[in-house]
C-alpha cells in the first residue's frame, strides 16, 4: 500500500487536492472518516444555500402582486424544504465519489492518523483497519464549530448547525449568537419564514470583517425585514427553562435578558487537530491551527496542511485553491504562485447578499494608503429596477497613485456572483482603466461595477 500522496480528509480542500494529484500522474489515496465533500458540502455551503433559496422563493411569492401576479393561499411545507436541502447535499456527495473513481484516486473509509514512521494508520471505531505509506501526506481535516462554555448544543434548546439545518418544525423565536456569515445566513433563513430572530454580536457592528459602510447598510436592511440586531453584546449566561431558554447578556453597561424558543451559537471554529498523530511530527500550531509556509508545507518535511485546519480565512474556495498549489508544488511544476489572501473573495448568502474582496476602506486607511472610493446604488440601475431589487450598493476602492483596485465591497441582489469580476481584476493587478475600458452588457446588475469605478474618479454617468 504505497502511494505518492495520501490526503487525510475529503472536504473541498482534500478531494480537490487528491484529484489534481491524480491528474499529474501521482499515485493518490484519500482517507475520509464520514462524508466525501466534508462539512461544506454535507452540512455547510451547499445545503444552507438550498435552504436559503427556498426562503427567498417564499419571500418573493409573498410580494408577487408587486410584479402583477396574484397568488392565493401562500404556504410552505417545511419538511419538503429540509428534504430538498438534504437531497442536494447527497447528490453532490455521490458526484464527488464518482469524480474520485474517475481519476483513479483510491478512497479509504476511516479515521486517518500519522504515525512516527510517517505512514497513515486508518482506524474505524478505534480499531486498525489499514495502514498506508506515502512520500507526501496532506492534512485536510477541516474544523468544527466552536462551543462556548455553558452554551453546549443539546439538540433541543441549543442548536448546532446540524440541528439548525434539519429542525422538525419552526420555532416561534430564535436567538443567534454571532453575526458572521454563518450566523447571518441562519438569521436570514429563519427570518424569511416568519421566525422572530434576534442576533447578538459582541463587536460594535454586525458582519465585523466587512467594510463598515456595507455592514451598516446590511444592518438597516435586516432590521427593515423585522430582524433584531444587538451589537456590543457580551453573553454571560444561558438558562434552560421548561419552555424555551433565557439568555443573559451585557450591553451598554447594563445586564439584560432575552427569552426565545431556541438558540444557535455561531461564534467561530476550532481546527480538527486532535488524534491525527501530530505528536509524532514536528508540525507546529498557531492558536490551535496548523502553521504552514506559503506553499502549505509544515515544519515536518513531507507533511502539508490545507483548508480550515490552517490559518484564516476559513473558506471552501481557499481550501480548494490551497490543495492545487500544494500538489503542484509537490509535483515539481514551475511558476507556482502562493495564495494571496487579499485576492480571496468572501460571500454571505443572506437577503440581501453580501460579497467582498481586498481591503476595506478602514483597513486601507490604517495602512496609510491614499485611496479613491467609488459608490453606485442599486436604485440607479435599470436591471435592479426591472427585477424589483433596488436595495444595495457597489463600493470600490482604488489606490490614488497607481489606480490599482485594492478592494470591492457589495450588498444587494446577486453580488455573490458579481464579485468574481472584481476577483479577476485583483488577480491581474488591474487598474481603474481596465474596468472603465471593459464593455458591460446592458441591462445587467454588473453595470454597477463599471459605474462605481467611474464614480471613484469623478466620471459618473448615471448618478
Amino acid at each position: 500500500m504505497n502511494f505518492d500522496i495520501v490526503v487525510i480528509g475529503g472536504g473541498p480542500g482534500g478531494y480537490v487536492a487528491a484529484i489534481r494529484a491524480a491528474q499529474l500522474g501521482l499515485k493518490t489515496a484519500l482517507v475520509e472518516r464520514k462524508h466525501l465533500g466534508g462539512i461544506c458540502l454535507n452540512w455547510g455551503c451547499i445545503p444552507t444555500k438550498a435552504l436559503l433559496k427556498s426562503a427567498e422563493v417564499y419571500h418573493l411569492v409573498q410580494h408577487a402582486e408587486e410584479f402583477g401576479i396574484k397568488v392565493k393561499g401562500i404556504s410552505f411545507d417545511f419538511e419538503k424544504i429540509i428534504a430538498r436541502s438534504r437531497a442536494t447535499a447527497e447528490k453532490l456527495s455521490s458526484g464527488i465519489k464518482h469524480l474520485l473513481k474517475k481519476n483513479k484516486v483510491e478512497v479509504f473509509e476511516g479515521h486517518g492518523k500519522v504515525t512516527k514512521s510517517k505512514t497513515v494508520l486508518i482506524e474505524n471505531e478505534g480499531k486498525k483497519v489499514n495502514e498506508i505509506n506515502a512520500k507526501h501526506i496532506i492534512i485536510a481535516t477541516g474544523a468544527r464549530a466552536r462551543v462556548l462554555p455553558g452554551i453546549e448544543p443539546d439538540g433541543e434548546h441549543i442548536w448546532s448547525y446540524k440541528e439548525a439545518m434539519t429542525p422538525k418544525n419552526l420555532p416561534k423565536s430564535l436567538i443567534i449568537i454571532g453575526s458572521g456569515a454563518i450566523g447571518i445566513e441562519f438569521a436570514s433563513f429563519y427570518n424569511m419564514f416568519g421566525v422572530e430572530v434576534t442576533v447578538l454580536e459582541r463587536s460594535p457592528h454586525i458582519l465585523p470583517h466587512e467594510d463598515y459602510e456595507i455592514s451598516q447598510l446590511a444592518h438597516k436592511a435586516f432590521e427593515k425585514r423585522g430582524m433584531k440586531l444587538i451589537t456590543n453584546a457580551h453573553v454571560n449566561k444561558v438558562t434552560k427553562k421548561k419552555v424555551g431558554i433565557e439568555i443573559s447578556y451585557e450591553a451598554d453597561g447594563k445586564i439584560k435578558t432575552l427569552e426565545a424558543d431556541r438558540i444557535i451559537s455561531a461564534v467561530g471554529i476550532v481546527a480538527n487537530v486532535e488524534n491525527i498523530g501530530l505528536e509524532n511530527t514536528k508540525v507546529q500550531l498557531d492558536r490551535g491551527f496548523i502553521k504552514t509556509n506559503p506553499y502549505l508545507e509544515t515544519d515536518e518535511p513531507g507533511i502539508y496542511a490545507i483548508g480550515d485546519v490552517t490559518s484564516p480565512p476559513w473558506l471552501a474556495h481557499k481550501a480548494s485553491h490551497e490543495g492545487i498549489i500544494c500538489v503542484e508544488k509537490i509535483a515539481g511544476l514551475k511558476d507556482i504562485h502562493p495564495l494571496k489572501l487579499e485576492n480571496i473573495p468572501g460571500c454571505t448568502y443572506c437577503y440581501p447578499q453580501i460579497a467582498s474582496i481586498g481591503l476595506t476602506e478602514e483597513k486601507a486607511k490604517e495602512k496609510g494608503l491614499e485611496i479613491k472610493v467609488g459608490r453606485f446604488p442599486y436604485f440607479g440601475n435599470g436591471k435592479a429596477m426591472a427585477i424589483g431589487e433596488t436595495e444595495g450598493l457597489i463600493k470600490t476602492i482604488f489606490c490614488a497613485k497607481t489606480g490599482e483596485l485594492i478592494g470591492a465591497h457589495m450588498v444587494g441582489a446577486e453580488v455573490t456572483e458579481m464579485i468574481q469580476g472584481f476577483g479577476l481584476v485583483k488577480n491581474m493587478e488591474g487598474t481603474e482603466l481596465d474596468i472603465m475600458h471593459t464593455i458591460f452588457a446592458h441591462p445587467t446588475l454588473s453595470e454597477m461595477m463599471h459605474e462605481s469605478t467611474l464614480n471613484a474618479f469623478s466620471r459618473s454617468i448615471h448618478i
